[in-house]
């Protein structure tokens, strides 16, 4: 055996070696600059030695590996801009160089005279996925652990290594081209369905056979690397060519707007590749790539999609020198959606859950929700019966508070309403531990101003969840004036039990996600107020990139729910608070047309019964005079709707609310979608320039008004040339961020 510091290398007595990946230091494997040179040595090892048939890699952890350590990627570009000030044509070819370097090692494996098989048994992502395809032979673990996936496209640059040249060698040019731009997740199943493994093994017999493929004589040549090889497609330039690449060109710019610039290099490569030696396909990925990673859109989602998220779900925030909570009961009062969603959410986790309510039938009724999402994840193939009996027997329903007794911590989703809140409170508090922590869900109400009710306003703090529950996977942690750290690092410890993503935000009305979206729907009124066509106002939202557009984001919300918010606003702080055109335009929807929404199956758009889609109302043409679409400036309203969140997400940061731009970033991506290819609201500030960015208010304020007036903190960073990362630095202990 010969031991490196991250694999083991055992060769057998039929001469096959098998190679184990097994970093120490990690809970998965991943591809570094250190596994790179040892790899390459294994390579080399295995060639010198005359005795050595072939060799079969796998993984000694219960996942193969997900790729490439991406701060690995994001030390190329720190390195690339140092060097780009002394010498930018030298830079770019160091960038290039190192873009290529995990390419050329495996086209080394695969080219080496000797056959590798690779045996995955867990998940298998990126760059551990591409050296699978570089190997001659694939045999993947009839398991639901095992996942295969090309998934760098959402993180805003694509497979580099190999990727978009092996898949459409392998798989049929349509299905190839919808993997490698939608990053998605393939089962053994679907991966053997599109000729990308070889072979499903039992996980006990999984190294057997793989063993048993180079035995049997497996080639150590790829398909591409013989003489007379046909592209499963046919021919890029022929009649089914035809059919295919125009059509994918327009489903991604459907599906994209152009904002990825990531997804269309993959076309890129993939139509140029196609027509090339194979070779000369890996240099033509590698020039793409070298140009993907010196993008705005890939630094900023690297960083917020993969950097920022694993430490946030790390624990970033959580308070030093605090014993980590290990949860053995969760209390969840109110069985409504949110309270049965949190239960769901919690016992999916594992954790025993007491769902208390005032009846037994609204409690039954809680936990018949979990049954339901159980239900449906059986139909889906994702869950089994044995999987949903002991979900549910980690419910227990009641009407006694009694039952509250032992609980580590105490989730209250009741009626937004103080003096039931309060009630709750007072009840929960009689029977927990005094060491026990208890959270209010509440998404309007202050928590300092519930904590009052509380006789231990240290271990007070809010935990708010999103709907759905069990879909939505950002938390914000509010903290009141006297909650301890106690209270913050038992909640993140909770949100992370869960597998959500926490972000703490200090107590302010709307918390931070909802003042954000908020702004988002309000820019939406005020252009339905000066005469923008309601197609118009939705299409441009979603061009911009987000998800959803605002009208139809405000009827699921609700309509008669933003007209309670601006009430309760206007009750609180005055008429001014609120613009008057805007609470008009709720109120006639409301009072006059009682449009509420989808609830009621009416509100800024129709919902038919099924099948038939939901589609806008005709009558917003009539509430006001419509302007002429054609004179209409698009790239106007995509600035507006983006400006105008990243405006409030600022403004935030000023006044101490949120005080990580890592959490304002994920945090706005998480919660509502805030075009992810910018990597959040402050990043898009930052990817922009903050100078620019003031420039462009300043514009915008001067014709549409006082919502996009720059705050004083946005001035004094123009002014100083700081962007969020630089002003806020979440590293104060080490180097910035890239």
């Amino acid at each position: 055996m010969t031991d490196y510091k991250n694999f083991t290398v055992e060769t057998d007595a039929d001469g096959i070696a098998l190679v184990t990946w097994d970093m120490k230091d990690r809970s998965m494997n991943v591809f570094t600059e250190e596994v790179m040179d040892e790899l390459d040595k294994i390579i080399d090892q295995v060639v010198a030695d005359a005795a050595v048939k072939g060799a079969v890699i796998t993984s000694g952890k219960e996942t193969f590996s997900g790729g490439a350590d991406l701060t690995m990627l994001q030390k190329m570009l720190s390195v690339f801009a140092a060097e780009q000030a002394k010498d930018e044509d030298k830079a770019i070819q160091l960038l290039f160089d190192n873009a290529g370097r995990m390419s050329q090692l495996f086209r080394k494996l695969e080219t080496c005279g000797k056959p590798w098989v690779s045996a995955i048994n867990g998940t298998c992502m990126g760059g551990a996925f591409e050296m699978s395809l570089a190997c001659h032979g694939r045999v993947a673990a009839d398991s639901d652990k095992v996942k295969m996936a090309l998934p760098e496209v959402k993180v805003g640059i694509f497979p580099g290594a190999g990727g978009t040249q092996r898949v459409p060698r392998l798989a049929d040019p349509q299905s190839a081209l919808q993997m490698l731009t939608s990053g998605q997740n393939l089962s053994p199943k679907k991966a053997k369905g599109m000729n990308l493994i070889h072979e499903i093994a039992a996980p006990d017999q999984l190294i057997e056979t793989a063993k048993a493929m180079i035995k049997n004589g497996l080639k150590a040549v790829q398909p591409w690397d013989e003489k007379g090889f046909k592209l499963p497609g046919g021919p890029v330039y022929s009649a089914a060519g035809a059919n295919l690449w125009p059509p994918a060109i327009a489903i991604l710019r459907r599906e994209t707007y152009g904002n990825y610039p990531g997804a269309a290099a993959i076309l890129k490569c993939a139509y140029e590749g196609l027509l090339v030696p194979f070779d000369t396909a890996l240099r033509i990925e590698q020039r793409y790539f070298t140009q993907i990673m010196r993008s705005t859109e890939a630094r900023m989602m690297i960083r917020s999609l993969f950097v920022s998220l694993q430490e946030l779900n790390k624990g970033a925030r959580r308070p030093a020198g605090v014993p980590e909570t290990k949860f053995k009961k969760i209390g969840v009062l109110g069985a409504g959606f949110m309270g049965a969603g949190i239960a769901y959410v919690t016992a999916k986790a594992g954790i025993p859950v007491v769902l208390l309510d005032r009846d037994m039938a609204s409690a039954e009724k809680g936990k018949a929700h979990s049954a339901g999402l159980m239900d449906g994840a059986i139909k889906k193939g994702r869950a089994t019966a044995e999987q949903k009996d002991q979900l549910l027997s980690l419910i227990t329903p009641t009407v006694d508070y009694k039952d509250l007794e032992g609980c580590d911590l105490v989730v209250e989703a009741v009626f937004e309403d103080s003096e039931v809140k309060k009630g709750a409170t007072q009840q929960t508090e009689a029977v927990i531990a005094s060491d026990a922590i208890f959270a209010s869900n509440t998404s309007t109400i202050p928590i300092s101003s519930l904590a009052q009710n509380s006789s231990r306003p240290a271990n007070f703090i809010g935990i708010h969840f999103f709907s759905p529950v069990d879909k939505m996977m950002l938390v914000e942690i509010i903290l009141g004036e006297k909650t301890e750290d106690k209270a913050i690092a038992t909640a993140i410890d909770y949100v992370r039990a869960i597998k959500k993503t926490p972000i703490v935000v200090n107590d302010t009305r709307g918390f931070y996600v909802n003042r954000c979206v908020l702004k988002y729907m309000a820019e939406a009124f005020q252009m339905l107020i000066e005469g923008v066509p309601a197609a118009m106002i939705e299409n441009s939202a979603r061009m911009a990139g987000m998800p959803v557009g605002p009208l139809a984001l405000t009827d699921e919300t609700a309509i008669d729910l933003a007209q309670k918010i601006m009430k309760q606003t206007i009750r609180d702080l005055g008429e001014g608070a609120v613009a008057a055109d805007q609470f008009a335009l709720v109120n006639t929807m409301v009072d006059t047309h009682g449009r509420h929404g989808r609830k009621n199956g009416k509100g800024f758009y129709d919902y038919p019964e099924k099948p038939a889609k939901k589609h806008l109302w005709a009558g917003l043409k009539d509430l006001y005079k419509q302007q002429d679409a054609d004179k209409i400036d698009v790239e106007e309203l995509k600035q507006r709707f983006l400006v105008t969140i990243a405006l409030e997400a600022s403004r935030v940061m000023e006044e101490g609310i949120v005080t990580d731009p890592r959490e304002a970033d994920v945090g706005s991506i998480l919660a509502f979608g805030f075009a992810p290819y910018t990597g959040g609201a402050l990043s898009y500030i930052d990817g922009m320039g903050v100078k620019q960015f003031v420039e462009l208010a300043n514009r915008l304020e001067g014709k549409y008004g006082a919502q996009f007036k720059a705050p004083a903190l946005l001035i004094d960073m123009a002014a100083k040339g700081e962007t969020f990362y630089d002003r806020f630095n979440p590293y104060p202990k080490a180097d910035k961020a890239a």
